[in-house]
């Protein structure tokens, strides 16, 4: 049932993503403008949607729930950074490739999806994952693409949607609620998450060289990798560690977690490799394979979960 769900939300999806590449075939807008959906997506759309996700009861069993989702997606990082550096050599991975692998698509892509399969009380289990992977991003990330060691933390805790998730968890613990008018402003803004990215993707993708990059065999290394054989190590992780057990509702709590491990490359990565000089075009591609190819790959990824 839950992958009838997923297979028809993912659908609905990119629907609209095929909108927004319409806008641009067609010269209604261009593929620049999307900058503006971006800019809103970053700095307004995900923190309201992650404020609203924190504005439930701060029960035992959501702590907990919490807890197991945060400890989940932090061994996961470290997992896939210990097989990127085994890979990396053998596979002759491009720093660009390396980070589109290990970093995903989920703050953008998950939500939305989880409200369809479970409901928007199970959202916050998602600001779990996305809170680690902006750690880890800006940290490791940011090293791989640029070459540097040093942990810029000014980058990690001045990100909008950090911000939104220490205040939230904070909202969360004390008990404070927002006045109902502005649950339901951040309710409403929030929602549009799913449908604001799929229509950037779909007019960066309208302006794309899509023969070129599908004939890219490097693009589809590393779509195999991002999609597949990473998740596939979560897969097992999650299936046969007994972690699920430790609280209740664990299984769902921890499907939220796989889901947002096989989404696609994560968009921000072809951003932060314009900024330090990597092969930005190169990044973008491999964004619009990977998010071409998870409308069939998710399904079976959650297929493989639920077995």
């Amino acid at each position: 049932m839950i992958v009838v769900i997923l297979i028809k939300k993912i659908i609905s999806l990119f629907l609209i993503m095929a909108l927004g590449a319409l806008l641009v075939r067609t010269k209604v807008l261009k593929a620049q403008e999307s900058r503006v959906l971006s800019l809103l997506s970053i700095y307004l759309i995900s923190p309201c949607m992650i404020l609203s996700s924190f504005q439930v009861a701060c029960t035992e069993e959501v702590r907990n729930g919490l807890l197991l989702a945060f400890g989940a997606a932090l061994i996961i990082h470290v997992g896939w950074v210990g097989i990127n550096m085994i890979l990396r050599k053998p596979l002759h991975l491009e720093a660009v490739e390396q980070a589109s692998i290990i970093y995903t698509n989920a703050g953008n892509l998950i939500v939305p999806i989880v409200i369809a399969l479970l409901g928007k009380e199970w959202v916050i289990y998602t600001s779990a994952y996305i809170a680690v992977q902006l750690v880890w991003m800006w940290s490791h990330g940011k090293s791989v693409l640029c070459g540097e060691t040093k942990m810029d933390w000014k980058k990690v805790f001045t990100n909008m949607n950090m911000i939104a998730v220490m205040v939230g968890a904070v909202m969360f613990l004390t008990g404070i609620r927002l006045p109902a008018f502005l649950l339901d402003t951040t309710d409403s803004i929030g929602s549009m998450i799913g449908p604001v990215a799929m229509l950037v993707t779909g007019m960066l993708i309208g302006n794309a060289d899509l023969k070129k990059i599908v004939s890219s065999v490097r693009v589809w290394k590393t779509a195999l990798l991002r999609l597949i054989v990473f998740p596939l190590f979560v897969l097992v992780f999650l299936k046969f560690s007994g972690i699920a057990g430790l609280v209740e509702n664990g299984r769902q709590i921890l499907l939220i977690t796989f889901m947002a491990t096989i989404t696609p490359a994560a968009s921000t990565i072809t951003q932060m490799a314009q900024i330090y000089g990597r092969d930005a075009d190169y990044a973008s591609a491999i964004n619009v394979v990977t998010t071409l190819t998870c409308m069939v790959t998710m399904p079976i990824m959650v297929m493989l979960y639920q077995m």
